[in-house]
């Protein structure tokens, strides 16, 4: 069987200053906390022990900054099914965090379109990426820099 694909493929020229892409939010759950120290090697137990947490003043395991990014993954939400013929790929990171992310809140990234960088083939789409908690609290802010293929770059 084959997997149904977005009809309208889109390129660089298809995006515009503001468009957001929603990605469903997530209850930071203990198994997502396991995941995440596994998959990262960090064994801190600022991460993993409740009670060195309270020890230390925090209410429950804390969000390791990574593990808030990942909330943002372009992968979450629709967007990579949109450029599947025309990503080359990711090409730029950054992130600051503001609020904490403990186990329990619901994170709620979204990502927006806040820069376009057109070269003569290709162009980056500049996505701001940001993961409020519950609260409505900004807990990370960043962006994401994604090279796209143009869809005529003859015309270029």
């Amino acid at each position: 069987m084959q997997r149904k694909k977005f009809e309208d493929q889109r390129y660089f020229e298809d995006f515009e200053i503001g468009e957001t892409f929603y990605i469903a939010s997530r209850t930071q759950t203990s198994g997502i906390f396991a995941a995440f120290q596994a998959a990262s090697g960090d064994n801190h137990p600022i991460h993993y022990d409740t009670e060195f947490c309270r020890e230390h003043g925090y209410p429950d395991l804390l969000a390791h900054g990574m593990h808030v990014l990942i909330q943002a993954a372009p992968g979450a939400g629709d967007l990579p099914f949109m450029i599947e013929e025309s990503i080359m790929g990711i090409v730029g990171l950054e992130a600051s965090f503001g609020k904490p992310v403990f186990r329990g809140d619901t994170t709620y990234p979204q990502l927006e379109t806040s820069g376009l960088e057109p070269g003569r083939t290709t162009g980056v789409i500049v996505l701001r990426s940001t993961v409020h908690n519950q609260r409505d609290e900004l807990c990370m802010d960043g962006k994401i820099r994604i090279l796209l293929r143009k869809r005529n770059p003859d015309q270029a």
